[in-house]
């Protein structure tokens, strides 16, 4: 009786215990998230390396003469010439793997330095992951445009800076162009690059690119970036997102990214209101609040460990 009493009480438990298991699983089957939503399986390959933003011109110079963004950031202002001569004059907030760069209208020649034309480049941290991400790419049917970035130290010599492609025929694209980026091993070995010894075999990675002023300074790293552009460059930059690993989903007419430390947001608007809206920054440490209003734009810094800079609509 007492061995047939034991055995009736474990398979209630067990009929229990099968019944919570099927619950639990038709619950997360139901609360699962679509396609659309679903992380992508696999390493991550792309990363958001920076992104840039043409301002008016009174914005673009109240930032290049702030005297609080020295403090704030590993701020630069610098002139670069690139491959086939071309010249840009930008402001650099530098952080530990990311960094952000402002322009004034014209400081970058033809459409993308007018007012409102922004750019991002993904980065790889391996050598040879951006091959990957070309031929996952061209599984989706696409065509990259590839090119090879270099950069001129002032003695006219080209050095070779990094490999890219853009996901769109040349000049097919409205106000902004996303494209990926793998870094040269004969830009690591220049000593005029300043940049870090490898961590790894194959390390291309971000942070040995950028050097660590950043530790002296609040800005840590950009964390996450809104920008708005035609419904057109959105759709050119999905793709892309997808391929390297972010998970990918609608946010209204536009998309968010995620997976891989710096959360991206494209707006689908009209092109005159496309344009740099807001970047958010990790901090070294948690500071007071502090409010900054550089041009048409307002940088709020704490309470605590992060940043918020947003720019004013156009007028």
């Amino acid at each position: 009786m007492l061995l047939r009493r034991k055995l009736r009480m474990v398979m209630s438990l067990v009929v229990a215990l099968a019944a919570a298991l099927v619950w639990a699983v038709g619950s997360s089957a139901s609360a699962a998230p679509d396609d659309n939503e679903r992380p992508p399986s696999g390493r991550q390959l792309l990363f958001y390396n920076h992104a840039y933003g043409v301002l008016d011109r009174e914005t673009a110079d109240a930032i290049e003469h702030s005297t609080y963004l020295p403090e704030f950031a590993n701020f630069q202002v610098r002139t670069t010439t690139g491959s086939d001569g071309n010249v840009w004059t930008g402001r650099y907030l530098m952080g530990r793997e990311t960094y952000l760069e402002l322009f004034g209208v014209g400081d970058v020649a033809g459409k993308d330095g007018e007012f409102g034309s922004t750019g991002m480049g993904l980065s790889v941290e391996r050598e040879g992951d951006l091959a990957t991400v070309d031929k996952r790419v061209r599984d989706l049917g696409i065509t990259p445009t590839g090119f090879l970035q270099t950069r001129d130290f002032g003695d006219g010599v080209p050095v070779p800076w990094f490999d890219g492609f853009f996901s769109f025929p040349a000049n097919e694209y409205d106000s902004f162009g996303a494209w990926t980026m793998e870094y040269r091993k004969e830009y690591f070995a220049d000593p005029r690059g300043k940049t870090e010894p490898p961590n790894h075999p194959g390390d291309v990675g971000r942070e040995r690119y950028l050097n660590d002023d950043y530790s002296t300074r609040l800005m840590r790293d950009v964390t996450s970036i809104r920008l708005a552009m035609s419904a057109r460059d959105v759709a050119s930059t999905e793709p892309v997102l997808r391929a390297g690993g972010f998970t990918v989903r609608t946010a209204g007419d536009g998309l968010v990214a995620t997976r891989g430390g710096t959360t991206i947001k494209l707006d689908a608007t009209s092109r005159a209101d496309a344009g740099l809206k807001e970047v958010s920054f990790s901090l070294n440490k948690s500071v007071k609040r502090h409010v900054e209003r550089i041009g048409r734009s307002t940088l709020t810094v704490g309470p605590g460990s992060s940043a918020v800079w947003t720019f004013d609509e156009p007028q």
